[in-house]
């Protein structure tokens, strides 16, 4: 067993873990909404889930991933370069949109305010920000398995 079977084994392992975690987010949501008094545990839990196994997974997932592109492929081939971009692109929407959204609600829940206009608002922006970046990492899952040439 060589180096880049034990590189690629963990990049596909950390890609398991990050986007198994984020799916989760969803059902985790629609269960506290059925049971609004777990809403606080429900997102608190999501933002240990995100903090802790979800981001430090996709961070190694970069990270393996730049060195077999420049190890045993080319960073210039246009998958490759297609992954990268989407990559950085849903992680500035996770970081610029989504960590703050999720952070705005747990305060808004811990202040008593669940069931206001502008709990409302952040839910929704998170519940967007989600499907965009779920789509979006379907399409990076397609091109790093598929490899499109064109």
């Amino acid at each position: 067993m060589g180096w880049f079977f034990l590189l690629k084994t963990v990049h596909i392992l950390s890609a398991i873990v990050a986007v198994g975690a984020n799916a989760t987010y969803g059902f985790w949501s629609v269960r506290a909404k059925r049971d609004p008094e777990h809403l606080g545990f429900a997102l608190r839990g999501i933002k240990f889930i995100d903090d802790r196994v979800a981001n430090p997974a996709y961070g190694l997932l970069f990270l393996t991933g730049l060195v077999m592109a420049f190890t045993r492929y080319s960073i210039t081939t246009r998958w490759i370069i297609s992954g990268i971009v989407l990559f950085v692109i849903i992680a500035l929407i996770a970081a610029l949109g989504y960590t703050p959204t999720l952070k705005r609600q747990i305060e808004l829940v811990d202040a008593g305010q669940a069931e206001t206009d502008a709990y409302r608002s952040a839910d929704g922006r998170a519940r967007t920000l989600g499907i965009v970046m779920a789509v979006l990492l379907v399409i990076v899952v397609f091109v790093m398995v598929f490899k499109p040439a064109a």
